[in-house]
This record gives structure tokens, C-alpha cells and sequence, in this order.
């Protein structure tokens, strides 16, 4: 009874812990999504004006009103972020290799096939992975990438992963004469070449993302003339 008791707050305790956690979901997302409106760039790029006054001894003393003043300006002029309904493309092909990809590790999950380190490198593919399917718009502007990133989910990993679980366990793990490495250690291989590989995919979408900072960074600077925003 005593057991059952325990159990029932557990479940008591968990249930009203998430309209909390909803709550903190929800203001957390509510924030991000502020800090990338265009009011808020607007905002602070007004609010780089006035700290640029205060440094040039033009904002006198009360240079933190008209900074913070400036700011709101900024917020209240700046016209609404576009309302966009309409799914990418981008969007569609990397929402369905996602998608195949937590199908494909599930799969693994549940088979005892695979030993933990084999665990282990599929766990850091697949956060690679992931880091490179959300930046969608940029990996589909690359066609190159975006094959491998696809083959890699949808062929050489499920074929790689395949042979090894049809192998009996002994024989995978055991390295014969007639063979350099034992199917464990030939698995292993492979998944570090697809590892370097998808790191070097990764570096390039980010080498994207970094190339629209300095092209927005000298958007500002020839807007408002040079600042601290040099990279």
C-alpha cells in the first residue's frame, strides 16, 4: 500500500510539472523568436547609434536614456516580421531525412546487435548530422552536400549498419588470418570515414552562415559607417 502510494504521487508530481515546463517551452521560444525579429535588429542597430554618440561626447549625461530611446524607436518603427506559411523545399527534403534518420536509430536502439562503441560513434554522426539538416536553406544551395548528407542516411549507414547485424556476434568480433581488421573494427572504420567526411559538410554550411555575418556586417557598416561590427 505503501508502494502504491508512492507511485501515485510520482505520477501525481510529474503530471503537475508539465503545465509548468509548457509555460517555460513557451516564454523561451517567445524570446528567441524576439531576438531575431527584424525589431529588435532595428532596435539595436539605433541603439549602436546612440553609443556612437556617447563615445563622440554628443549624448551629454543622459546618454543611457537616449540610447535606451533610441532602441525603442528603432522597435516601434521597424515593420513586422513576414508571416511565412509556405513550407521550402529546403524544408521538405530535411524534414524527411530527419525523419529517416531518428527511424534508422530507433532501429538501432532496440536491436542488441550493436556493441557501445559502436553506439557511441552513430550517436556523434547523428549529431552532426542534425547540426547540418537545421540549417536547411543553406545545405540545399549545395547539391554536392546535400547527396551526401542523403546517402549517408539513406544508404551508407543502413547498408554499413545491416552487414554488420547479420553477422553472428562471434564471428564479427573475431579477427581472422586471411583478414586485417575483425567486422567490428571494419565497421568502425567506416563510420569514421563517413564521420570526417560529414564534419567537413558541416564546416562548409557554417563557413555559409559566417560569409552572411561579414556581408550583413558590411551592409551596417556602409549604412552607418564603421563601428566595432569588423570581423
Amino acid at each position: 500500500m505503501v508502494t502504491s502510494n508512492r507511485h501515485t504521487n510520482l505520477r501525481r508530481d510529474r503530471v503537475a510539472g508539465l503545465p509548468q515546463a509548457a509555460g517555460v517551452t513557451v516564454i523561451a521560444d517567445r524570446v528567441l523568436r524576439y531576438l531575431g525579429s527584424t525589431k529588435n535588429i532595428a532596435g539595436c542597430v539605433l541603439a549602436l547609434v546612440g553609443f556612437g554618440a556617447h563615445f563622440l561626447g554628443l549624448a551629454g549625461a543622459f546618454w543611457p536614456v537616449v540610447v535606451v530611446g533610441l532602441y525603442g524607436v528603432g522597435a516601434l518603427l521597424a515593420p513586422p516580421d513576414r508571416i511565412r506559411l509556405a513550407v521550402s523545399h529546403a524544408e521538405v527534403e530535411t524534414s524527411a531525412l530527419r525523419a529517416d534518420l531518428d527511424a534508422l536509430l530507433r532501429k538501432v536502439d532496440g536491436s542488441q546487435r550493436f556493441p557501445e562503441d559502436v553506439r557511441a560513434r552513430l550517436r556523434d554522426l547523428a549529431d552532426v548530422l542534425g547540426g547540418v539538416l537545421s540549417r536547411a536553406e543553406v545545405l540545399t544551395t549545395s547539391p554536392d552536400h546535400l547527396h551526401i548528407v542523403s546517402q549517408t542516411i539513406r544508404a551508407y549507414l543502413p547498408t554499413s549498419l545491416e552487414s554488420y547485424a547479420n553477422l553472428p556476434r562471434t564471428y564479427a568480433l573475431t579477427r581472422s588470418a586471411d583478414r586485417e581488421h575483425s567486422a567490428h573494427e571494419e565497421l568502425l572504420v567506416q563510420l569514421d570515414l563517413l564521420d570526417a567526411k560529414l564534419h567537413e559538410v558541416a564546416q562548409a554550411v557554417h563557413r555559409g552562415d559566417e560569409q552572411s555575418l561579414r556581408d550583413q556586417g558590411r551592409f551596417l557598416r556602409d549604412r552607418f559607417g564603421r563601428s566595432d561590427l569588423d570581423l
